[in-house]
Formats: structure tokens, C-alpha cells, sequence
């Protein structure tokens, strides 16, 4: 973060100091919220979570070398007391961001966001410094820790803005301001909360009707939903994707023999050939997003398209492909899923499969509302139609659905089987896998099933599993 007195701060936030011998004392470290990450003039913000609660922690940061606490209440160490610990957070990035000349890209959609997010971060760090969140840190208390991390030497700072509510964004880009906003699609992820499609755009479209009338508004030509919030914003518009109006587009797309998408890249200003590192084929939508917010802040074609060819995945879990020394490969896509995300990352394995045996290890996407059963069943029939060789659908009612879809679109029978947890997937997956086997895990972040790719690699030693 930018350094700031402890006196600044408190006036930012709205805060009263406690505890503090110096209110000229610097922050000058990271802002975190764990004491284990504090380093010397850091800022701890102490949250109160349903487990956790920061401020039992506060003495432990202090003694670690952060300059104060940002609390709830006093911690008997120097600190700055608020009423309402998240919204000061926000109001500190606020004011740390405006005070910065760095350029703010944000996006959004219902897939894709973290992967598109770690192509604009490496696309953009070819220009100069850019900030982007771990992971998907994209609420209203990751936000703000991402944007903190700028200085007066960041160019660009790119944040992932997620939504679970119709206003969620609205609140996120008051908080950090863009001046390039990104929607990627509108899919079903959260249908549950917000009820439908059309409302999930209207979520959605925040982000670009935050936008300024200098910024620009980059849409997905190929979803007719995101083209048409062009009608909500004042800025530009830029639209991406496969369609013939596309602004950045992408044609001649195909799968190399191993599963990676390459393609004739074509923006206002020329024409490349990218072949990509990463899986499948849904990475072309999110590629051709990350290249129009490369071509507006001032990369050629070739530029994005030697960076599109080279990125990889900076974010864990996410088609995160591992061969181990027998020949088994492994495609770790735990962190999350929804309809389309596991629909893609289905035609990934297939794409990756072909000639050898696959095997997708699926569990419940979460949060689908009443559209939950006809949605994981829909799963289940695309595994059979992609000639997936074994579906093991692990955990309770909705993996109960996966199984039932398979079964109801074709004879499997022994081909799909129903386990009751992580640990049964992991017992089943060793005594039946085979040398060149290709196998999928993906579920919501709750099930966890992470654990079936991290228990079937942990025996093979560092140096004897080659990352691809």
C-alpha cells in the first residue's frame, strides 16, 4: 500500500484512535487479515467471522510488526476503531486508489472470471506493473485487500468483481471505480439467489453502467444478454468473441490433438495466430475478452498474441493439468463450478481424451435453486454424448441426479457409478486406474474435491510428476 500516517488513516475511515503512542506512525506493509502474513508496518484488519474472530489476533499482529489494528472495538494495542469494519476497508481502498494515476480494468460474468482475469494480468504486465487478486478474491472484502496493494508505480490494477445479489456490483465498483469494465456472459451460476437469466444480467450490467463517459464497455458479441447492456452505459463499447461484428475477434478456432485452443486473432489494428497453453475450448471466449482490454490500453497483435500463446494458469484448480509418472494425467477443475464451466470443462476432457480411457469425477454445483435437478441431469446426458468413458458422481442427492442423467441418455449402467464422498472416489480411482488414463475433478468449492487429485498425485515424489 501507498504509506500512510495512522492519523490519515483514522480520517479516511471515519476511525478513532486507540491505543496509539504516534499518530504519525507510518503504515507502509500490506494490509491482511491474517496475523501469520503480517510484515513490518502492515495494517491488520481485524474481521469477526462465524469461526474466527480477528481481533483475538490483534496483540499477535502487532507483536509480528503491523503498525496498528483496523477493529470493531478496542484490542489493548494501537488501532483504529470503527463502526463497521468492511466499510472502512472499502472506504480506504477508495481513497488509496483515487489517489493513484493507475488504470482500473474490471470484470464480471457468471464463468470464466479468474481464468480471463490471469490472461489480462500477464497480457498487461508486458506494459508495466500490474496488480491483480490471488484467486478470486472478488468481494467486498477481497476487492478492497487487491486494490490496497497498489502503489504510486502501479499501471494497471485489474479486479474480478463477483455477485450473488442485484446490487452486489453496484457496490463494488463505488468501492473502486473502473474505467474498463468487462462482461463476459450471463450463465446460470447463483440462478438460485437471483431467480433467473434476466436477472442475473441485470446484476451484471452494473459494471457497465458504472463506467464514465471516457471509459469503455467490453461485451461478449456472442451472448446476446451482455451485448445488450451497450444500451446501459455512456462509455464506448468494445465487443469480443467469434461473431462476425466482433471488434477483437477470433476465427479458424480449433483443438490441437491434446486439447489447446488456437486461432486467428483479429483487432482494429491487425491479425495473429495464437495457440494457447491452457485446455479447452471455452478459453477462446475468455482469450479474445483479454485481448480487447489489451489492444485499448496499447498492445499489437502480435503482442497479445504471443502473450495469449505463453500465459498460463496463476490461479490453483482451475484445469490445473498434472501428469503423474505412469501416464495418468489429472485435470484438477475443483475450485468451483456451475452449468457452463462444467459443461466446458467436459468437452476439455474429451478434447484431451481422445484415444485414451476418461473419467470425470463430478460433484454438486451449489446454489442452482429449483433449476438444480434439471441441471445436474443435463450434465450427466453431455458426459454420455461426449463418450466419456466412466462418470463417478460423488456425494449425495445432486451427484444421485449426475448419475441418473447418464444413465437415462444411454446404456451405461456400469460405466457410471454414484460413491458417497472424496475418500470413496480416491479408493475406487485406485484400484481402477489404468496408464493413460485422463481424469476430470470438478464440483463447487464445498465438496471439496480437490482432494481426490491432491490424494491420487501425493505419492509420486517431487521431480517425478511433470506439471503441463
Amino acid at each position: 500500500m501507498i504509506a500512510l500516517s495512522l492519523a490519515e488513516i483514522a480520517e479516511i475511515v471515519g476511525g478513532q484512535s486507540h491505543d496509539i503512542p504516534d499518530p504519525a506512525a507510518t503504515v507502509s506493509g500490506p494490509v491482511v487479515l491474517d496475523s501469520r502474513e503480517v510484515q513490518p508496518g502492515s495494517l491488520f484488519v481485524a474481521f469477526t467471522g462465524e469461526r474466527v474472530d480477528g481481533h483475538d489476533y490483534a496483540q499477535r499482529a502487532v507483536e509480528a510488526g503491523a503498525a496498528a489494528v483496523l477493529a470493531a472495538r478496542p484490542v489493548g494495542v494501537p488501532a483504529i476503531v470503527v463502526d463497521d469494519v468492511v466499510a472502512a476497508l472499502g472506504a480506504l481502498a477508495r481513497a488509496v486508489v483515487g489517489r493513484l494515476g493507475t488504470t482500473v480494468v474490471a470484470l464480471t460474468g457468471s464463468a470464466g472470471k479468474t481464468s480471463t482475469k490471469d490472461l489480462i494480468a500477464q497480457l498487461l504486465e508486458r506494459k508495466g506493473p500490474t496488480v491483480y487478486p490471488a484467486g478470486n478474491l472478488n468481494n467486498e472484502i477481497g476487492l478492497p485487500l487487491t486494490a490496497l496493494r497498489a502503489t504510486e508505480d502501479t499501471r494497471h490494477l485489474v479486479l474480478e468483481m463477483g455477485a450473488r445479489y442485484i446490487g452486489d456490483i453496484r457496490y463494488l465498483t463505488g468501492l473502486v471505480p473502473p474505467r474498463i469494465g468487462l462482461v463476459l456472459n450471463v450463465g446460470t451460476a447463483h440462478i438460485g439467489e437471483f431467480g433467473g437469466r434476466e436477472q442475473i444480467a441485470q446484476a451484471k450490467g452494473e459494471m457497465v453502467e458504472s463506467l464514465p463517459e471516457d471509459g469503455l464497455a467490453v461485451l461478449n458479441a456472442d451472448d446476446p444478454l451482455v451485448r445488450a447492456m451497450s444500451s446501459r452505459t455512456k462509455a464506448r463499447v468494445l465487443l469480443f468473441g467469434e461473431a462476425a461484428e466482433a471488434d477483437v475477434r477470433g476465427e479458424k478456432v480449433r483443438l490441437t490433438d491434446d486439447g489447446r485452443p488456437a486461432f486467428r486473432l483479429h483487432t482494429p489494428t491487425g491479425c495473429s495466430d495464437v495457440t494457447m497453453r491452457l485446455y479447452g475450448e471455452h478459453h477462446v471466449s475468455n482469450a479474445l475478452a483479454a485481448a480487447a482490454v489489451a489492444h485499448e490500453l496499447g498492445l499489437s497483435a502480435d503482442e497479445i498474441a504471443e502473450g495469449l500463446s505463453e500465459a498460463g494458469t496463476l490461479s490453483r484448480w482451475r484445469m490445473e493439468v498434472t501428469e503423474r509418472p505412469d501416464g495418468v494425467t489429472f485435470v484438477n477443475d475443483a475450485y468451483n463450478a456451475n452449468p457452463e464451466s462444467m459443461k466446458a470443462a467436459l468437452r476439455a476432457l474429451a478434447a484431451m481424451g481422445k484415444g485414451r480411457r476418461t473419467w470425470a469425477v463430478l460433484g454438486q454445483m451449489a446454489e442452482l435453486g429449483d433449476a438444480s435437478l434439471a441441471e445436474h441431469d443435463a450434465v450427466g446426458r453431455l458426459a454420455v454424448r461426449l463418450n466419456v468413458s466412466k462418470l463417478v458422481a460423488v456425494g449425495g442427492r445432486e451427484a444421485s441426479w449426475l448419475q441418473l442423467g447418464a444413465y437415462n441418455e444411454g446404456s451405461w449402467g456400469e460405466e457410471s457409478v454414484h460413491v458417497s464422498d472424496a475418500q470413496a472416489a480416491v479408493d475406487l480411482l485406485r484400484s481402477e486406474l489404468r496408464p493413460g488414463d485422463v481424469v476430470l475433478v470438478k464440483a463447487s468449492r464445498s465438496v471439496g474435491l480437490e482432494q481426490v487429485a491432491m490424494a491420487l498425485l501425493e505419492n509420486a515424489s517431487e521431480g517425478e510428476v511433470a506439471d503441463r
